[in-house]
């Protein structure tokens, strides 16, 4: 069994809203991957004192310690307790009822000896491999069946935000956790697994060089790092040649993979 997590800033002239780990138990029989996507505010008002990677820490922070010491709670059950924790670090000195308080994306897994869980919320991948070598995405499609032109409004993309009709993410309210898509395989049926931020999954998604399997081929020969690489190769020919596809040049990257056999 082997873990590698690897993320890239978008810029460097601004923190790394991302965030990722891998925990492994000296066992050997299990482990876990959480991996969080900082949704970053479109102006500077969110009625929270801490910026986007303060909050992915800590929210990260809890999935990670939760999924790996609590195994009689559902991954469900562990982000309404991480969402908790963190809303109560600072809810006595920021609105949490801002509709834009720092918030994130998830995709988590955990696996046993038996069974895989899954759980993803919001525009994060998850990859499940197959020992014959057929890959499956596990994804939660809301956001992507609003239009672009609605998201380009500010005022239209806040009506929608953590709203039925519209799309959730992990941000003050820990009932979001039961909106999530979640699952289990038998462990048997997963060979491999990767995470990954809505940056990383451009190469399928925006990019279109190839599909799910295809994007797991990189991961197998490359890592990782091989997959941010070529993102970021693909960024910067695209935008030589003009292209106006995507509001942020090079968004935060990160991708987590798991060889579980």
């Amino acid at each position: 069994m082997r873990t590698e997590a690897v993320t890239l800033p978008g810029s460097p002239e601004r923190p790394n809203e991302d965030w990722a780990a891998a925990a492994l138990p000296a066992s050997g029989a299990g482990g876990t991957i959480v991996v969080l996507d900082g949704v970053t505010p479109p102006v500077d008002d969110d009625g929270c004192v801490h910026d986007v990677p303060w909050y992915t820490a800590r929210l990260g922070g809890a999935l990670t310690e939760l999924s790996a010491s609590r195994p009689e709670m559902t991954l469900a059950e562990i982000l309404s307790a991480a969402i908790r924790r963190t809303a109560d670090a600072h809810r006595d000195t920021c609105d949490l009822s801002h509709v834009r308080t720092p918030q994130a994306t998830v995709a988590m897994a955990r696996w046993d000896a038996t069974v895989v869980e899954h759980l993803v919320l919001s525009d994060a991948v998850l990859l499940l491999r197959a020992p014959d070598g057929s890959v499956r995405a596990v994804l939660d499609d809301r956001l992507g069946l609003i239009p672009d032109e609605t998201l380009r409004s500010l005022a239209a993309t806040d009506l929608l935000r953590n709203r039925e009709g519209g799309f959730f993410t992990a941000a003050a309210d820990p009932a979001v956790a039961e909106l999530a898509v979640t699952g289990t395989t038998p462990r048997s049926e997963v060979r491999a697994l990767a995470a990954l931020t809505d940056g990383a999954a451009r190469w399928v998604e925006l990019f279109q060089e190839g599909d799910w399997a295809d994007c797991f081929g990189v991961l197998d020969k490359e890592g990782a790092h091989g997959l941010l690489q070529r993102v970021r190769a693909l960024e910067t020919r695209d935008a030589t040649a003009g292209s106006v596809r995507r509001w942020k040049s090079h968004d935060d990257a990160t991708a987590v993979y798991a060889v579980l056999a």
